[in-house]
């Protein structure tokens, strides 16, 4: 009987669809795994393909390219090394399934597939996925091995059929995305679990960027106490072994290192970084460029994108008109030295001019009004994109979720790009962040130690600068209260009287609630960004259009 056991931990981040590349890393882990004397590797959830894979998973082709894959990692097992435990999409009977195998002594030696798919939020694996059967374990080298994947331990129902039928340990191999706070539901779950099975459990989680979501990693190790042995650090790919022993109650790790938990905004600065690495990385770009207008949102961005593909990869561009105050001018340069990057001015008041002739008989009678202020936004993103079209770089878009929300964002102006890291944070949490970065330098990042913003930034009234003596809140409530409301609104699905009754005015909520719902066609064509809240515009949260219904009625 074995007494000792090894168990690797690859928290690893995965290309979508580039099986090929998946698979030399999965072998380079493996390797890795082997000299450190490890009898088992598990990777996280769909590993050789990427998670989550969307539609992309129905391509016969690609299902068979990831078998051919998974039975050429089988027959690397055959050299006595290491077995893995390895997800995949798997066919068997003309049913797909998101399964992990089992790979040892040259072969598939198990598949367990998993049973609970996820329905809802950013998850649609019904629509991909066929239903698994209630699991079993299995035996890997002489211990009964429970694999429960990803959403099989958010109810109870699979892991009370694992320990009922002889499982002794869990590994539990997930592709969970990212959202603030969720480290602690994730941790009580585990616990949960654990205390209602009696059996140890590790939870193995993907790392990296795929579109707008995150996947955070931050993979934990709990033993049968509920006691934690591991905590693997966040945001960054790790192979970490541990150690087993049987004792009289069971299997017991090791202690090892635990990382501690971040707080909020060192955690969401960390997500929005990897994110647009991810993404920009991922896409083969060169880089970003961005329009840094001296206001905060574009500040962060630019500190955001230098951070996380460093100075020489990101350009800005200060877009002035006859509106831009000579303290934007001053600020955007100052923001653009303390991070290193390049900078350059592009004025717009020629092509403003040039507008304003070509519709002079057109708009003839016609009192100035937002089309105007508009023809800059969409001149600006018009500048943008030329340069993004001629050197390479993608656009990066600057709106927070407050503005997106709201509409209060030119479609085919300030919303033009390919990503948008600000897409959901809203703007007092952008203030939070941008004294945060100021204060603190994040893990992994390229770019400068210290302030990389003057204070001005932060401090003076948020302002478009597309008409004169311009200011947000002309247009909309101070941001303390459109967040507040817009999180009951978004967030919380709250009703217009529970609004209400945390203290702000009936009128007030009517009229956000209003300008949310008729914004929804602007948010439809919106660039991806990273998701943050438990709710982001996109996967999460998908309203009609066209649409009659308002809470707020009779105000």
């Amino acid at each position: 009987m074995t007494d000792r056991f090894r168990i690797a931990l690859a928290q690893a981040n995965p290309l979508m669809g580039d099986i090929a590349g998946n698979l030399r890393k999965a072998r380079d882990f493996r390797s890795q795994a082997a000299k450190s004397g490890a009898d088992l590797v598990l990777f996280p959830e769909l590993y050789i393909v990427g998670y989550p894979p969307e539609d992309l998973v129905l391509k016969p082709a690609l299902q068979e390219d990831a078998r051919d894959a998974i039975e050429a990692l089988a027959r690397d097992t055959g050299d006595g090394g290491p077995g893995l435990l390895i997800g995949a999409p798997w066919v068997d009977d003309g049913k797909l399934y998101n399964a992990c195998l089992y790979l040892d002594e040259g072969r598939v030696a198990a598949r367990t597939d998993k049973h609970d798919l996820p329905n809802y939020g950013v998850f649609d694996e019904k629509r991909v996925f066929a239903v698994g059967n209630m699991p079993g374990p299995f035996n890997v080298r002489g211990i009964r091995i429970g694999v429960p994947i990803c959403e099989d331990i958010w109810k109870p129902d699979v892991v009370e059929c694992l320990s009922e039928t002889g499982g002794e340990i869990l590994l539990v191999p997930n592709g969970s995305p990212f959202e603030a706070g969720k480290e602690d539901v994730r941790l009580n779950l585990i616990v949960r679990r654990v205390k209602e099975s009696g059996l140890p459990l590790i939870y193995l989680n993907q790392v990296g960027g795929q579109d707008e979501l995150v996947f955070d990693g931050a993979s934990l190790v709990c033993n049968a106490d509920a006691s934690l042995a591991h905590a693997l650090p966040a945001w960054v790919e790790s192979l970490v072994v541990t150690d087993w022993t049987r004792g009289p109650n069971g299997w017991v790790c090791a202690k090892g290192d635990i990382e501690p938990e971040e707080d909020r905004e060192t955690s969401v600065y960390h997500a929005m970084m990897l994110g647009l690495r991810d993404y920009v990385n991922k896409n083969r770009f060169p880089g970003v460029v961005l329009g840094l207008s001296g206001g905060v949102d574009s500040a962060l961005s630019a500190a955001v994108a230098v951070d996380a593909l460093g100075a020489s990869r990101v350009r800005c561009v200060m877009l002035p008109s006859q509106y831009t105050s000579q303290e934007s001018l001053d600020d955007a340069a100052e923001v653009a030295r303390l991070l290193g990057c390049k900078y350059e001015t592009v004025p717009i008041e020629p092509a403003v001019q040039a507008f304003t002739q070509s519709l002079a008989a057109t708009f003839a009678g016609r009192a100035v009004d937002t089309a105007e202020e508009n023809i800059q936004s969409r001149i600006r993103g018009v500048i943008l994109m030329a340069i993004s079209n001629k050197f390479g770089p993608m656009v990066l878009t600057t709106g927070n979720k407050s503005e997106m929300s709201v509409g209060y964002a030119t479609l085919y102006g300030d919303m033009c790009g390919g990503f948008n890291v600000l897409k959901d944070v809203y703007k007092t949490e952008v203030f939070r962040l941008s004294r945060w970065r100021n204060a603190h330098v994040p893990r992994g990042c390229l770019g400068p130690k210290g302030r990389v913003m003057p204070d001005n930034v932060i401090t003076r009234p948020p302002s478009a600068e597309l008409r004169a003596d311009q200011k947000d809140e002309d247009s909309l409530p101070p941001y303390e209260i459109l967040d507040a409301i817009l999180e009951g609104l978004v967030e919380q699905e709250m009703s217009f009287e529970q609004i209400v009754a945390k203290g702000y005015q009936p009128a007030v909520v009517k009229r956000v609630e209003q300008l949310l719902y008729v914004s929804e066609y602007k948010r439809r064509q919106s660039p991806p960004g990273v998701k943050i809240t438990r709710k982001n515009f996109g996967r999460d949260r998908r309203y009609p259009i066209t649409n009659a219904f308002r809470d707020a009625r009779d105000v």
